[in-house]
């Protein structure tokens, strides 16, 4: 006579029940070690910077560029997104540019570089270009940040910070001079990261 489903020895069901208990343990370990994991890649971020990315910004110089371009945003004195980058510059706007140095494919922000430079406008590559709306409520900084700091949740892959607006006059207040004050900082710097040809 045939074992019917329904039939089952106490032995069948407790080796069931063991494996059962087993599988369970396993998944806890995965599941304790997976944090540890993902807590170590939320601070080295890995990502693929472009051959073309120089000069890159150091750490340092890359949070004030995007704090900057943070209060830009605000005031809109900023332009994003490449279209609206070349669109400015080809109208004569000053200022300074921010590239993301991730972009792929790179072909999409390749005439930056040339155009910033025919038409003296400093320019620096930071190292990422996506937004970071939920990497700062989860506290992570320099994780997807060229689009965070222009205040949009979309990726962003370069940005040109205009030290006036173009249209109208900026309010004369204390947060004016803050940020005319951090513009002058950053442009110094990144005018000074610039590789001469």
């Amino acid at each position: 006579m045939g074992k019917d489903k329904g039939d089952k020895t106490p032995k069948d069901k407790s080796a069931k029940k063991e494996k059962k208990d087993k599988s369970a343990k396993k998944e806890k370990a995965a599941t304790e070690e997976q944090p540890v994991e993902v807590a170590a890649e939320a601070v080295a971020p890995k990502t693929a910077l472009a051959p073309i990315a120089k000069p890159l910004a150091d750490d340092k110089l890359a949070k004030k560029a995007l704090k900057l371009a943070k209060k830009a945003a605000k005031r809109k004195q900023i332009k994003r997104g490449v279209k609206e980058v070349i669109k400015a510059i080809r109208k004569k706007a000053k200022g300074v540019c921010l590239i993301a140095g991730d972009i792929s494919p790179i072909d999409v922000i390749t005439p930056l570089p040339v155009l910033c430079e025919d038409n003296d406008i400093p320019y620096i590559y930071v190292p990422s270009k996506a937004s970071a709306v939920a990497a700062a409520v989860m506290g992570r900084q320099l994780l997807e940040e060229l689009g965070a700091a222009g205040l949009t949740k979309r990726p962003t892959s370069c940005m040109l910070i205009l030290p006036k607006p173009l249209k109208g006059s900026a309010p004369a207040d204390d947060e004016a001079k803050e940020f005319a004050e951090a513009y002058t900082e950053v442009e110094k710097k990144v005018k000074a990261a610039q590789i001469i040809f």
